[in-house]
């Protein structure tokens, strides 16, 4: 493909890594897919672990199934995308910061910024429940807890593949030099059809996106988890700045807590009823947009 070798600084190494170690028994292309459906089934699985351990559903089974088939989802952990492997590390860290382990949850949320960058708003999500337990506790006399210091593993993984970048491409800020790959502008910038990555007005679809993690994010405001609140307040206002068509995969990290906020209607019978008759729509989406957004390669053996 025509791409300058600095393009592919704009996607982070510790999925690739993955790929690379598992190529020796599968080759690339097959330990693509297999290393996505490997994190694929371990966050389905730590997903459902997660509903039990918190008590949020008394069906776990089924909302981590439900969790399996939003359409975009479908698509993203049945082909060579980090998400999988995003989502997992995302909920990991956010897990350990509930239980209070810092360290782990700065350690996952390093490992998260290492897959895909947006991991970097687990430190700020993490920094504002400090702030409101800091508020909220300000009469009493508290002893500052060296182990939250934790957390500064989370921008440190960015900085270590920055600093991986400065060696590999002599640029330190090589991610931000890779192109045309960083789409942030303001509040609402996808509804511009002009943008390249853009390129449409039919969008209505993205308004709803919108509207359902704006709903996770005020039903997330009275919870008892501070970091999930958080972190879905910080990850949508970011995700509102994106200037992509594709606002429904860069929003997927939304769509466990989105599950969690919403899992009595996403457990009901009504709803399991609708997504049933619509099953056949969600596959043929899938399939439709397999065969439409494929790669230009013309030779696949290297891969193979």
């Amino acid at each position: 493909m025509p791409l300058s070798a600095k393009y592919f600084a704009a996607h982070l190494p510790l999925y690739p890594l993955f790929i690379r170690g598992f190529s020796y028994l599968l080759g690339y292309l097959k330990s693509m897919l297999f290393v996505n459906i490997l994190f694929t089934i371990v966050l389905a699985g730590f997903f459902y672990y997660l509903l039990k351990l918190f008590k949020i559903t008394k069906k776990p089974l089924l909302l981590a199934t439900v969790f399996l088939f939003v359409p975009r989802f479908l698509i993203v952990r049945s082909i060579g995308a980090p998400e999988s492997l995003f989502i997992l590390l995302i909920l990991a860290s956010l897990l350990y910061f509930e239980k209070k382990q810092y360290l782990e949850a700065g350690i996952f949320g390093g490992l998260a910024s290492m897959t895909k960058s947006p991991g970097v708003l687990l430190f700020v999500s993490y920094c504002l429940a400090f702030i409101e337990e800091r508020i909220r506790t300000r009469q009493q006399k508290i002893k500052f807890e060296w182990q939250k210091l934790g957390i500064i593993f989370v921008p440190t993984g960015l900085l270590l593949v920055f600093l991986i970048y400065y060696f590999q491409y002599g640029d330190f800020f090589a991610y931000f030099h890779s192109g045309d790959n960083i789409h942030i502008a303001f509040p609402f910038a996808v509804f511009n059809a002009s943008k390249s990555w853009v390129g449409t007005a039919w969008l209505e679809d993205v308004l709803f996106v919108f509207f359902i993690y704006a709903l996770m994010v005020i039903n997330l405001y009275q919870s008892k988890w501070r970091s999930f609140f958080y972190f879905a307040l910080v990850y949508f206002v970011a995700t509102t700045f994106i200037q992509h068509r594709d606002i429904s995969r860069y929003s997927l990290p939304l769509w466990p807590l989105a599950c969690i906020t919403l899992e009595q209607f996403l457990t009901s019978k009504k709803f399991l009823i609708a997504a049933i008759i619509l099953l056949p729509a969600i596959y043929f989406y899938g399939w439709n947009f397999l065969t439409y957004n494929v790669m230009p390669i013309g030779e696949w053996q290297p891969f193979l």
